[in-house]
C-alpha cells in the first residue's frame, strides 16, 4: 500500500526543506522489525507519557492507566457528585425495567437482569475510561446469546444447563475483550464498517421486535427459531390462542419504569393474572449468588459456550466503544479503546463469577445517563447501589409486572435501532455500503443472526480493503501529532499549527472512511488544529461533498498540492500573526 503523507505546519520554525521522496538509508533487520510492531499493536504510545519518570511515579501512572478511577477521584467535586446522583438514579430507573425484559429476552431467569445491573456497573466505574457510558445488559447480545444457546440446550427442558452455558458464554466473552485490549488488538473491532453495523443491528432489532409477538399475543407455543419466516408461522398458526389483552396496555408507551410500576399495580388490583395475563413471577431477593463453580468446563458443551462467548463478545465491544466514543466526541474528551477493551472484559468475567450474563453500555442508558448530566464514572456507582437496594428489599413488587410491559419495553428500545436514515444516507453516498447495509439486515431477518453476521463480516472484509489508508490514518494521527508536540518543544519552536493530509494514495472512499475523516477532524478540532486535505480524487470529492464532510472542513482546506496547502497555511499564519523579522520567501521552511 502507499504511504499516506502527513504533513504537520508550524507557527514558527526553521527546518530545512527536504526532498519528501528521498530514498530512506537501509536499516537492520531487527530495528525494521522493532518499528512495523511498535506500529501495529502500539500506534497510539501508551508508554509516552512513563518516559524518564521516577519508579513511584511510573507506578502510579501504571495504577491510573488500569484504574482511571485513581485518576478523576482526587478531583471529584460536590458539584459532580450532584449531577452524577441525579445521572445514576434516572439510568437505575431505566436499568431495572431494561434489565429485567433483557433477560427474559434471552431466555434467563429475569434476576439475573438486576444482578448484571449491579456488579458489573462497579467494576467499569473503576476501570473505564469513559464518562458518559452506561453499563448493561442489551438486546442484541441477549438475543444472540439465546440463539446460539437454544440451539444446543432447550432451556425450558434443562434450565439450570442453559443458565450454567449463559455464565460459561460471558466468561469467555471477557476472556476475549480483555485478551484484545491487553495485547492490543482493538483495532480488529474498528475494521466492522458503519454499514456493516447498520444492517446487522437494525435487522436484529426487527427479529427482536418480533420475537415479543409472544407476548403481546399471549401464545402459549412460540418458535425458538429468529427468522422472520418462522416467527409469521408461530404467530399465524396459534391466532385461535391468542389471549385477550388488558385495555391498559398503552401505559407501556410511558417511560419503561412508570410502565412495570402502573402495569404491576393494575394487574394486582384486578387479578389480571388469574384471567389469562402472563406476569413475571416470583423475584429472588439478595444480591448476587456466586456462579464460578457452574461455569461449564468439559465437553461437549464448552465448544458450545465458547462460539457463543466470541461472537457476543465481539457485538458487545462494537457496541460500548462506538457508544462510548460518539459521547466522548460530543463532550470533547478522548477515549482509549484498549481500555475499554480491558474495562468490559474483567467487568464480564467477574460478572461470570457472579450470577451475571453479557454486559456492555447499551445505546438507550448511555444517552439517558448523557442527557441527564453525568460528570464521571461514578453515576455506574449510583446505579449499582439503587438496584443493590432493589434487590434487596423491592423485588417482591415486580411479582405482578405483565410480560406485555416487557414486550413493550423492548420494542420501544428496539425501534430505536432500526436507523433507515443511516440507510438512506448510505443510498445517497456509496451504492456498496448500501448493499452491505441492505445485505446484512436481510441475512438476519430472513435467515437467523447468526447467517446475518456471517454476511456482514464477509461483505465487511471488502469495506477494509477499501479504507486501510484511511484506517492506518486513523490510528496513527494522534501519535503523530504528540510526536510533533515533543519536538517542537525540544526545539524551542511555538506550536503546531495544521495537519495536511495527502490523499494522493486513496483512490476511492466510503462512509467509513468518510467517518474515519471525521474522527480526524473532530481529533484536531479538539487539539486547536486545522486539518487541510490535499489531491483527493474525483470520487473521493464526489463522496466527501455528497456527504457534506467538505461544507463541515470548509472547502478553502482542499488544495491540490502538498507545497500550495503549505503555502497557504503559512500565508494564514504570516497574516494573522505577521512577524516583521521572518522573510515571506521562507515557504516551505514552516513544515
Amino acid at each position: 500500500y502507499h504511504h499516506i503523507h502527513i504533513w504537520l505546519v508550524l507557527e514558527m520554525g526553521n527546518a530545512d526543506y527536504e526532498n519528501p521522496v528521498a530514498i530512506p538509508p537501509p536499516q537492520p533487520f531487527f530495528n525494521s522489525l522493532k518499528y512495523s510492531l511498535k506500529e501495529t499493536f502500539f500506534p497510539d504510545d501508551p508508554f509516552r507519557k512513563f518516559k524518564n519518570q521516577t519508579p513511584s511515579v511510573k507506578f502510579v501512572l501504571g495504577l491510573q492507566y488500569f484504574f482511571p478511577i485513581f485518576e478523576w477521584a482526587p478531583k471529584y467535586t460536590l458539584q459532580f457528585l450532584k449531577s452524577d446522583l441525579i445521572s445514576g438514579i434516572t439510568i437505575a430507573s431505566l436499568a431495572i425495567p431494561q434489565g429485567i425484559s433483557y433477560a427474559k429476552l434471552a431466555n434467563l431467569p429475569p434476576i439475573l437482569g438486576l444482578y448484571s445491573s449491579f456488579i458489573p456497573p462497579l467494576i467499569y466505574a473503576m476501570m473505564g475510561s469513559s464518562r458518559d457510558l452506561a453499563v448493561g445488559t442489551v438486546a442484541v447480545g441477549s438475543l444472540l446469546m439465546a440463539s446460539m444457546l437454544g440451539r444446543v440446550v432447550n432451556y425450558i427442558d434443562n434450565p439450570n444447563l442453559y443458565l450454567h452455558l449463559a455464565f460459561t458464554a460471558t466468561f469467555f466473552a471477557g476472556v476475549l475483550q480483555a485478551s484484545l485490549g491487553l495485547f492490543r488488538l482493538g483495532f480488529i473491532v474498528d475494521f466492522l464498517s458503519h454499514a456493516t453495523i447498520v444492517g446487522f443491528m437494525g435487522g436484529a432489532a426487527t427479529v427482536v421486535c418480533l420475537q415479543q409477538l409472544k407476548s403481546i399475543l399471549g401464545l402459549e407455543h412460540f418458535t425458538h427459531e429468529a427468522d422472520i419466516v418462522s416467527v409469521m408461522r408461530s404467530v399465524f398458526s396459534q391466532t385461535h390462542q391468542s389471549k385477550r389483552q388488558p385495555k391498559f396496555f398503552w401505559v407501556s408507551a410511558m417511560a419503561p419504569l412508570a410502565s412495570v410500576i402502573l402495569g404491576s399495580l393494575l394487574v394486582y388490583l384486578t387479578h389480571a393474572e388469574k384471567h389469562g395475563v402472563q406476569v413475571i413471577g416470583k423475584l429472588k431477593k439478595g444480591l448476587n449468588p456466586p456462579s464460578v463453580t457452574n461455569l461449564v468446563l468439559v465437553s461437549p458443551y464448552m465448544g458450545t459456550a465458547i462460539k457463543t462467548g466470541l461472537v457476543t463478545g465481539i457485538i458487545a465491544l462494537a457496541e460500548g466503544i462506538a457508544v462510548g466514543r460518539s459521547f466522548a466526541m460530543f463532550k470533547n474528551y478522548h477515549i482509549d479503546g484498549n481500555k475499554e477493551m480491558i474495562a468490559i472484559g474483567t467487568m464480564n468475567i467477574f460478572g461470570s463469577f457472579t450470577s451475571c450474563y453479557l454486559t456492555t453500555g447499551p445505546f438507550s442508558r448511555s444517552a439517558v445517563n448523557y442527557n441527564a448530566g453525568c460528570k464521571t464514572a461514578a453515576s455506574n456507582i449510583v446505579m449499582a447501589i439503587a438496584v443493590m437496594l432493589t434487590l434487596l428489599f423491592l423485588t417482591p413488587l415486580f411479582h405482578f409486572t405483565p410480560l406485555v410491559v416487557l414486550s413493550a419495553i423492548i420494542v420501544s428500545a428496539m425501534l430505536g435501532l432500526i436507523d433507515y436514515e443511516a440507510a438512506i444516507h448510505l443510498w445517497k453516498i456509496d451504492k456498496f455500503d448500501f448493499f452491505v447495509c441492505f445485505s446484512a439486515y436481510v441475512g438476519v431477518v430472513f435467515g437467523s443472526v447468526e447467517i446475518g453476521l456471517v454476511i456482514a463480516v464477509y461483505l465487511n472484509h471488502y469495506s477494509v480493503m477499501r479504507n486501510f489508508r484511511l484506517l492506518y490514518l486513523y490510528f496513527e494521527i494522534t501519535r503523530w501529532i504528540d510526536e510533533e508536540e515533543d519536538r517542537i518543544k525540544a526545539s524551542d519552536q511555538t506550536t503546531l499549527q495544521y495537519v495536511i493530509i495527502d490523499m494522493t494514495a486513496v483512490g476511492n472512499i466510503d462512509t467509513s472512511g468518510i467517518s474515519m475523516l471525521e474522527e480526524c477532524k473532530k481529533t484536531a478540532d479538539r487539539r486547536g488544529l486545522q486539518l487541510v486535505l490535499v489531491n483527493p480524487g474525483s470520487e473521493v470529492m464526489k463522496k466527501l461533498n455528497k456527504s457534506k464532510f467538505l461544507d463541515e472542513l470548509g472547502h478553502k482546506w482542499v488544495y491540490l498540492t502538498v507545497e500550495e496547502a503549505v503555502g497557504a497555511c503559512n500565508f494564514m499564519l504570516n497574516s494573522y500573526k505577521p512577524n516583521p523579522m521572518k522573510d515571506d520567501s521562507e515557504g516551505w521552511n514552516n513544515a
